[in-house]
């Protein structure tokens, strides 16, 4: 069964005794990855509700879209709430969690998302400045262009291993989240990075898609708000035009040339 806490996609470094790719080369190593990946659990949890009380949470297929909402509220945990059914929730037909028909949470059936390399990303965004884990997450998605939304099972291990390199430290803040940012060591090796991993991925993206995904995401904002502010007419109005436009996209797919 996979997991979204495996090891991060992209070598740590050029020392080939790290066994990076095919898990780590000695006993204790494994117990170290072991305990890395708990605690980026433990970390990325806390992040979350931290993040919750302020915020609202973000979409599974990329970058939370300006003036969305759900997650704001307990109605929005599994969808968009009472009224608009399957189809916008997570795992529900139609739209799901990424394009194609909806799947088990978290999990994609369609074109999995583009890759790149979190260690020169981390370090190529704390450039600009400390950052928490999960608004690195953040940023690399946003820019992206929502192509590439590394799992918290990827940054964490990779935070933490930049710091036992000695190229970030990490400190907490008001007790809650633990910032990071670049060492003078890491902020030479930061800027030997041309072209940081998230550029290499939009620029190699199809139009076509990442249109689809931005018009996406902002029919999920608004959908969002309805379920907010609209009164049940309303609500009701806006899962017409929604059920509508569902049945159009088939009916486009299923177009011949």
């Amino acid at each position: 069964m996979n997991t979204p806490f495996g090891p991060p996609s992209g070598p740590f470094t050029d020392d080939a005794d790290h066994g990076f790719g095919f898990g780590p080369a000695t006993p204790q190593q494994r117990r170290a990855a072991h305990i890395a990946r708990r605690q980026a659990r433990r970390e990325f949890r806390r992040q979350l509700r931290d993040h919750a009380s302020d915020h609202c949470a973000p979409f599974g297929f990329g970058a939370v879209p300006q003036g969305a909402g759900p997650g704001c509220g307990p109605e929005f945990r599994h969808g968009f709430g009472p009224g608009f059914g399957p189809g916008f929730g997570p795992g529900g037909p139609g739209f799901g969690f990424g394009f194609g028909p909806g799947g088990h949470r978290g999990h994609r059936r369609g074109t999995r998302g583009r890759r790149g390399d979190v260690r020169l990303a981390i370090l190529a965004l704390l450039t600009e400045g400390p950052m928490h884990g999960y608004e690195i997450i953040q940023q690399i998605a946003d820019r992206s262009q929502g192509l590439w939304r590394p799992s918290p099972g990827s940054v964490y291990p990779t935070l933490q291993m930049l710091v036992d390199e000695g190229l970030i430290t990490g400190s907490e803040t008001d007790g809650k989240k633990r910032l990071f940012e670049l060492t003078e060591d890491g902020r030479g090796v930061a800027e030997k990075v041309e072209t940081p991993p998230w550029e290499q991925i939009a620029d190699g993206a199809d139009p076509g898609q990442v249109n689809l995904r931005t018009a996406t995401g902002q029919l999920f904002g608004a959908a969002a708000q309805a379920g907010q502010a609209a009164t049940p007419a309303q609500q009701q109005r806006i899962v017409d035009i929604i059920n509508n436009a569902r049945k159009e996209i088939y009916g486009i797919l299923g177009e011949t040339d």
